[in-house]
């Protein structure tokens, strides 16, 4: 009996030992299970973030759609102009056809808007208020309240070329008057 003890000895040991390397064998697939779990929550987590700032995002977009947009004058037109102006025609006493007039005008922008600064010997005389349309640039000036006569003026520049810009000055007097100026600027030489 006493070798049959010893080999049921050495099977309880050989079986212990086997199931102590299954016990081995699976705690580490538990391992590896685990880890890749940490792995996929880790990336379920940054894709979460992800979708979080890209509607972030999508909601700045739209915010941003809502803003007005700023206007600004083409790159062309942002230097000083030579203006030369000729009356056309004129129902006002104080313009007579023939008239002429030369001023400098200063094209500018900035968070309020588009407008033109009109010149005469180098002092401020008047600031348009403008807008720039596809082939054309409409100027319009509050009535002037402050001279002795309340004049509004509103301008149509509408043969835009490179070196040359056309178009017409209309102005409006007391009495509702008119007289009409064409106009031409040409590139200050500075």
């Amino acid at each position: 009996m006493t070798l049959q003890r010893l080999l049921v000895l050495i099977l309880i040991l050989f079986s212990i030992s086997c199931s102590n390397k299954k016990e081995q064998e699976l705690t580490e697939r538990e391992n590896i299970l685990l880890q890749r779990e940490k792995k996929f929550a880790d990336k379920e987590a940054e894709y979460e973030l992800l979708l979080k700032m890209k509607d972030s995002i999508q909601s700045t977009i739209a915010v941003k759609d809502t803003l007005p947009k700023v206007q600004v004058w083409p790159d062309s037109l942002k230097t000083k102009w030579n203006s030369k102006m000729v009356c056309r025609e004129s129902n006002c006493s104080n313009y007579v056809i023939g008239d002429q007039r030369t001023e400098v005008w200063d094209f500018l922008s900035d968070s309020i808007g588009i407008y033109a600064n009109v010149l005469n010997n180098k002092e401020l005389k008047r600031v348009f208020r403008g807008q720039y349309l596809v082939n054309k640039i409409v100027l319009d000036s509050a009535i002037e309240s402050s001279s002795k006569n309340n004049i509004k003026i509103n301008v149509v520049l509408d043969d835009i070329k490179k070196n040359v810009i056309k178009g017409t000055q209309t102005i409006t007097g007391q009495n509702n008057c008119t007289a009409k100026f064409s106009v031409e600027l040409t590139p200050s030489k500075k």
